[in-house]
């Protein structure tokens, strides 16, 4: 076998590999409804991300995800006394949600606390509805609550110190979340307003 033949072997070879590539990659994107929504990737798939919780609602009834997520959602895990992350963030999605609402497309803002010890049924509730008319607020006991979090893969930690007036250490992104399909974005604290509802309203126009 001389020389040119095995290159030529080679090259057919690295071809192969190659469109065997392109093809695996073409196939997975086409696999994806949402591929031309999406602006993140997460590890282990959106399916790794969410899933079902039992927390309180302001009327301080036991409610599921299946409860709340009856139309396409974007939920936030903070606390009423975040002194600056949470109202600022909290305001964006409500007004990312008016921006859609504007367009003819309902989504729910959901608010939930990961601060159950001082968020009561009540607190939670008043947060939200002057966050925004239709948000939902959620607490729960500390194991409702850590289950909730743990789902969504977010982080909180108490400071220690006053008994009152402690701050909370936590995660700051917000998730888009449809009935049909549970978790399919996540989006980061610097994401505009008009952007986040652009993208929200590709995943909904797309489900």
């Amino acid at each position: 076998m001389n020389t040119r033949f095995i290159a030529l072997i080679s090259v057919a070879g690295v071809v192969g590999v190659l469109g065997g590539l392109w093809l695996a990659t073409q196939s997975s994107k086409s696999d994806d409804q949402f591929a031309q929504c999406r602006s993140s990737t997460v590890a282990g798939g959106a399916g790794a991300l969410g899933g079902p919780f039992e927390l309180v609602n302001a009327q301080g009834e036991t409610v599921t995800d299946a409860d709340v997520i009856t139309e396409p959602s974007i939920l936030y895990f903070g606390y009423t006394f975040c002194p600056d992350v949470c109202p600022l963030d909290v305001a964006r999605n409500a007004v990312a949600v008016e921006v859609l609402e504007e367009n003819g497309m309902s989504v729910t803002p959901v608010f939930i606390s990961i601060d159950p010890k001082r968020d009561t049924p009540e607190v939670v509730g008043d947060f939200a509805a002057n966050m925004h008319e239709r948000m939902i607020g959620l607490t729960g006991s500390p194991e409702q609550v850590k289950a909730a979090s743990t789902a969504y893969r977010t982080y909180y930690k108490a400071h220690e110190g006053d008994e009152d007036y402690y701050l909370v250490d936590h995660s700051t992104f917000s998730y888009l979340v449809l009935p049909e399909h549970g978790f399919v974005e996540f989006f980061r604290r610097e994401v505009a307003p008009e952007q986040m509802a652009e993208t929200v309203a590709c995943f909904v126009e797309n489900a």
